[in-house]
């Protein structure tokens, strides 16, 4: 464990694409692992994610996503968004990352909490059952902010 004076991250999550997901996954389980207490806010978009129906069902972003290194007309096309996912599943795969779910899983067990943005889930007109168990509850973003409220704590936004 390193030493460092970050005592707490906390990581809005607003998009559902396969490569947000897992870098607000990657970075919350990390600072798990340094003994860094760490949190997710899943809002809008962010919160399928964590919808039982869709969670396993994430998508590579292709249009407008300028790593993808292709124009965005390309990205558009039938079958390349889907071709995109299946080459970056495969090769999360062959590193042995989790699944979302079982990536929610981890996070929990490890201590991280995890919560849905209540303005988010009633827009989309959501009910904490169409989450997965490991979302401890549904909060305002104020309260998300409370919990920020401590020395040494820092926000990152995905």
């Amino acid at each position: 464990m390193s030493k460092t004076t970050v005592k707490k991250m906390l990581f809005i999550l607003s998009k559902a694409t396969l490569e947000n997901v897992y870098a607000a996954f990657v970075m919350a389980n990390g600072a798990r692992m340094e003994g860094i207490e760490s949190e997710v806010f899943f809002t809008f978009f962010g919160l399928e994610a964590v919808q039982k129906k869709k969670l396993e069902h994430l998508h590579i972003a292709t249009v407008g996503n300028p790593a993808m290194h292709m124009p965005t007309m390309l990205g558009g096309l039938p079958g390349v968004e889907a071709l995109a996912t299946k080459m970056m599943k495969k090769e999360m795969e062959k590193l042995d990352l989790p699944t979302v779910g079982e990536f929610l899983e981890i996070l929990s067990d490890s201590g991280c909490r995890l919560w849905a943005c209540k303005l988010a889930m009633d827009m989309f007109h959501l009910e904490q059952d169409d989450l997965v168990d490991e979302i401890e509850d549904v909060i305002t973003i104020g309260q998300f902010y409370e919990r920020a409220d401590m020395e040494n704590t820092h926000i990152v936004f995905v």
